[in-house]
This record gives structure tokens, sequence and C-alpha cells, in this order.
């Protein structure tokens, strides 16, 4: 006699989390994350963060930065191009001041060579840190000034610039040539939020 198979239903990858497009972080969040860092003495941790912010790169294209692609010599350059992964077109981003003076200090403490990895990994087998390294330094980041680690993640890092950028200008094509987006429609859908920006957009006219 065959024995009766009890079927166990697989639990849903999601249950019990938040899903959807992860939130970008408020002005006063980034500064709170970065004294922080500064007052640790995280020192690639803050590079780290800075460029990500800056450079509004996926996780991907962050990871495999490499020193000459940031810098000539020991010159780290106020704007650089690479070519994304994901979609294989070129994307450009600014190094604002801070993020510059971040970097020296990282690539300084760490003695890197210019043709080396920015951001090297600890483990023997790679070269660099993982994106899944990245998101837990990125869960770190949020869960030291109290924020909940579900509603934020590595498009967290990705977001937080453009969108204070298209909070102040409402400036859309702006918010997709920095996210390196090839379709508006995938801003929109990225942006999550255009119905109420139209609004309030609206509000402001009278017809």
């Amino acid at each position: 006699m065959n024995e009766l198979t009890i079927y166990h239903p697989k639990e849903p990858w999601n249950k019990n989390k938040l899903v959807g497009q992860k939130l970008p972080l408020k002005l006063q969040q980034i500064w709170a994350i970065r004294v922080r860092l500064e007052l640790n003495k995280k020192v690639r941790d803050l590079a780290l963060f800075n460029l990500a912010i800056d450079s509004k790169l996926r996780g991907c294209d962050l990871v495999t930065l490499k020193v000459r692609d940031i810098a000539h010599s020991k010159t780290i350059q106020s704007r650089a191009i690479i070519v994304q992964q994901k979609t294989g077109m070129p994307v450009q981003f600014e190094i604002t001041k801070n993020t510059r003076a971040s970097l020296s200090a990282h690539i300084e403490k760490s003695r890197v060579s210019n043709s080396a990895y920015l951001f090297q990994s600890r483990i023997h087998s790679s070269q660099h840190i993982s994106t899944s390294r990245y998101g837990r330094i990125v869960d770190n980041w949020v869960a030291s000034i109290g924020l909940d680690i579900t509603q934020y993640g590595t498009h967290t890092m990705r977001r937080t610039k453009p969108s204070l950028i298209y909070k102040k200008t409402k400036n859309l094509r702006a918010y997709q040539l920095l996210l390196g987006h090839r379709k508006l429609e995938s801003t929109v859908r990225y942006l999550g939020i255009e119905v109420e920006d139209a609004l309030d957009v609206s509000e402001q006219i009278e017809a």
C-alpha cells in the first residue's frame, strides 16, 4: 500500500514583507547617516554612501567601479561616465566636493591602485564587494538612524538625489537622464508619485 503524500504549500517569498518601491532618503536622513559614519570613522562606508547618492547607479554598477572610472592619477574627477550593465547605455554622473574628499580619503587609506576596484571585498574569492553585501551595508545605514529596513534598500540610494531634484524642479526629463532610463515611461513608473505631482501643479493653475 502506497503511503499518502501530504502536500505542504510553499510559503510565499513576500509573506510578512513590504514590497514595491523603496523609499528615497530625505535630506535630514542623509545628513544623519553621514554624520554617524564620520563620527565612527567609517572611511570606506562614507565614500560608498556619498558616491551612491551622487552617482545614482544601480548596485551592480556601483560595486564594480574601478578607481580609474572616477579618478585620473590621484585626482578625483568632478564628473564621470560609465556604461550601465543592465541597459548597455552610458550614463554620466557628478561627483560633488564632499564626495571627492571622502573618496580621496578612502583611496589613500586602502592604497588601491588605479586599475583596482574602488570598493574591494575582504573575501579572497571576490575582488569587489558583492551587491548582496552592499545591500546589507545599506540596511546598517538606515537602521543606524532608526529607519525600518524593510522600507529602504539599495534602490533607496539610487532614487534619493533624483527624488530631491524632482521635488524641487518637477523636471521629469532631468530625472530620466540622471537615472539613465531609456524610456520616459520607465521614469514615470520609477518615480511612483506622478499623479500626486500632476495634481500639485494643476492646483497652482487657475484656468
